[in-house]
């Protein structure tokens, strides 16, 4: 269960900063208030997550998520960069995040 609390923290770390852009530096009302809200309850997912999974883990696969995510939604939205040396390395935190999660306790 913590994994999957851990996993929608993560979801919300990508809506909350593909989110900020949306907000123009949080002179939109609605999309700064989506925004504050899906960082509110990122947060709070990760604290529930972290109840039995690692303090190092649950924070690396967070942001992990958060980082691919994002990285991919930019391409997609916003017509950033998708060069094979940007995809490697996304490759390359997606490898960690199952490596962590493979090697973890919890």
């Amino acid at each position: 269960m913590n994994w999957t609390l851990l996993f929608i923290a993560g979801l919300l770390e990508i809506g909350w900063a593909i989110g900020l852009k949306y907000t123009e530096g949080f002179t939109r009302l609605w999309p700064s208030v989506g925004t504050v809200g899906a960082m509110v309850v990122s947060i709070a997912l990760l604290g529930l997550a972290m109840r039995t999974l690692p303090v190092g883990t649950a924070y690396a696969v967070w942001t992990g998520i958060g980082a691919v995510g994002t990285v991919i939604l930019g391409i997609v939205l916003f017509s950033e960069p998708a060069t094979l040396a940007r995809l490697g390395c996304v490759a390359l935190i997606v490898a960690g995040i199952a490596g962590l999660k493979l090697t973890s306790a919890a």
